[in-house]
């Protein structure tokens, strides 16, 4: 076949055509009589032929005969390309079926032996499993034996709990008695240590106010002496200045030591009142240490009462339960 669709027996008839109309065959007539399909090359390839075979038959019109004749024979050729091209193509698609086919096949041959080795694994598998059951009945009838032992040894075992129960009461009773002594001391001296606690706190900041008091008055006198003795100083520094005035400097020299004596005898009598707070503070730390010892007297007494309490803790952990937190 020619190249795009076409072929020199359909050029020829395009041809003809034109010329029966009474037109020119040129490359473009013809190639619109064709349906605008095949290339131009071969157009014009054709139709040289075509030109050349009329000239070399002297120009002279052909019969219709021998037309019909040519066209025939052309067709027939046109028709066993064409069915050879059919038959080609369907020989190749059966030729595509028969490979999908055995490639099927195949796949299923594949498929049965997996499955073949599939159904004998699954086989083993039951056998297995028939096996395990009648292993698991046989250890299902062990285990009711030994659930019927195990529930007598449960009831066997409640006879005696119910007979320990009555003892750990009696116990618990015990033990809850002395909690509540216990409790009661602790509240007790709770309370005493409490009171102690406040009236000791109330003496302290009593001390701590007259404290200050005295620190303050000490202050003011320090800084009255800060004065003095700068004054003192001013006057010392006038007297090398001032040879001349040296009476009137020692005069107001022995005014102020007269207040230095002063201010010193106050100082004094600062010093003896901190003295004095210093006897309160000691005083108030015996107290301190005396409450200290009661507190240590009272915290041996709850350590006797929590060895008691171990000891009962003792006498029920014995008795293989337990003690129950009292209610």
């Amino acid at each position: 076949m020619a190249r795009g669709g076409i072929n020199k027996a359909l050029v020829q008839k395009a041809r003809q055509a034109i010329l029966a109309r009474g037109e020119h065959p040129s490359i473009d007539a013809v190639r619109v009589e064709l349906g605008n399909t095949g290339s131009k090359t071969t157009i014009h390839r054709y139709l040289k032929e075509l030109e050349e075979a009329d000239h070399g038959r002297g120009a002279a019109p052909a019969s219709l005969s021998d037309q019909l004749a040519n066209l025939v024979a052309q067709m027939a050729t046109q028709l066993q390309d064409e069915a050879r091209a059919a038959v080609a193509q369907e020989r190749e698609q059966l030729a595509q079926e028969r490979r999908s086919y055995h490639d099927r096949i195949h796949q299923l041959e594949t498929r049965g032996q997996q499955l073949e080795t599939h159904c004998a694994g699954l086989t083993e598998q039951l056998q297995v499993a028939q096996q395990g059951l009648q292993q698991e009945q046989q250890l299902r009838q062990l285990a009711e034996v030994e659930v019927a032992r195990l529930q007598q040894a449960e009831r066997d075992q409640d006879a005696r709990l119910q007979d320990r129960e009555g003892q750990i009461r009696s116990l618990e009773e015990k033990h809850q008695h002395a909690r509540d002594a216990l409790e009661h001391y602790r509240q007790a001296s709770k309370d005493q240590r409490e009171q102690e606690q406040r009236r000791h706190e109330s003496q302290v900041q009593q001390l701590q106010l007259e404290l200050r008091q005295l620190q303050q008055t000490l202050i003011i006198k320090q800084d009255e002496l800060t004065q003095l003795n700068r004054d003192n100083a001013r006057l010392l520094t006038e007297a090398r200045q001032q040879q001349k005035d040296v009476q009137a400097l020692e005069r107001q020299l022995e005014q102020n030591q007269h207040s230095l004596t002063n201010g010193q005898r106050t100082w004094a009598q600062a010093e003896q009142a901190n003295s004095a707070l210093r006897e309160r503070c000691d005083t108030l730390q015996g107290e301190v240490t005396r409450l200290s010892e009661a507190g240590a007297s009272q915290g041996q007494q709850v350590q006797s009462l929590q060895e008691h309490l171990v000891e009962a803790l003792t006498q029920l952990k014995l008795l293989g339960q337990p003690p129950r937190r009292g209610r």
